[in-house]
């Protein structure tokens, strides 16, 4: 890591959307307007649209509307593709990075959360309780450990390995016949996971190591997701807002959306971890700016990490 730190402040930002169709959409445009309140200037990019220009002496990333290498880049959206296009994409951030620019969240977070799997992981290794979890590609390990814990009339949650907002979740109970169709079910990769039978779940902001802001999600079934219509309440609940923080420095976040449930036990489990979070849901139950709060810790971040050239 390089020593020296920032000698100018925050003056232009680069905001990567995956809406550029929309102007950034509402989350852009929410950023945009807390950012120009603090005088720093935005600008909206696609990570698809960035050319690495490797032709010179020295490496050239070319960002569509922006001159030069941007002093920081909010990551507010990446758009889906195939493993080489998403890969090019982080490489965007990682690249960036090593030139200089504060990335928020920088690749390497990126990478931790997208993959369910890694999250799982590190969240067992950090002593953080989640619900138990199996990854594999066998068909015949992934249904061998669904049918026997059917027999014990346990039911299971299967998820897309890269996901998020609740999409392509299902819940795998007696009514569902084995083999799993893998093209309907999965893609290539079982990442299945036990159910944790709750009214409502909770999703807590973190940033700078410190939880923000907190909600109730209740959801007209057993998903809990704002996306598919959960209803959102505020509250404060110590013990959700403490393990979520953990959740978030065991991962090494700079922010993040850390989704908690509580078992019929009364132990509290993190689910997982967003780090490009949605937070319409939460502001429609706060009286405080979200985007506000996340561009003061951009700020905050920016003026005091140190990064290597």
């Amino acid at each position: 890591m390089d020593s020296n730190t920032h000698q100018t402040p925050l003056q232009q930002v680069v905001i990567f959307t995956d809406e550029l169709a929309t102007q950034g959409g509402w989350h852009g445009e929410q950023l945009k307007l807390a950012f120009a309140a603090c005088g720093v200037s935005s600008t909206f990019a696609s990570l698809k649209d960035c050319l690495l220009d490797f032709s010179e002496l020295k490496p050239v990333i070319r960002i569509p509307q922006y001159e030069g290498v941007p002093q920081a880049a909010f990551v507010r959206g990446i758009a889906g593709g195939s493993m080489q296009q998403i890969t090019t994409r982080l490489n965007v951030l990682h690249l960036l990075k090593r030139l200089g620019t504060f990335v928020y969240n920088d690749a390497h977070a990126i990478e931790r959360t997208v993959d369910k799997a890694m999250t799982s992981f590190l969240l067992l290794q950090a002593g953080i309780p989640t619900p138990p979890t199996w990854v594999c590609e066998s068909r015949q390990h992934a249904h061998q450990i669904i049918q026997q814990h059917l027999n014990h009339h346990q039911q299971m949650v299967i998820k897309p390995l890269f996901g998020s907002q609740g999409q392509g979740v299902r819940l795998l109970n007696s009514s569902i016949p084995l083999p799993l169709p893998m093209d309907s079910f999965v893609d290539g990769v079982f990442y299945l996971q036990a159910f944790v039978e709750a009214t409502h779940d909770y999703r807590v902001f973190v940033m700078s190591r410190e939880a923000k802001l907190a909600m109730r999600r209740t959801g007209d079934n057993w998903l809990h997701n704002v996306a598919l219509g959960a209803k959102c309440e505020r509250i404060v609940d110590h013990d959700v807002l403490d393990i979520a923080t953990q959740a978030a420095i065991a991962l090494d976040m700079a922010y993040c959306g850390v989704d908690v449930i509580r078992h019929k036990t009364g132990e509290l489990q993190v689910l997982e971890i967003n780090s490009i979070p949605a937070w319409r849901g939460l502001q429609s139950v706060c009286d405080v700016n979200v985007a506000e709060l996340l561009v003061k810790d951009v700020l905050h971040q920016f003026n005091r990490t140190t990064f290597s050239a």
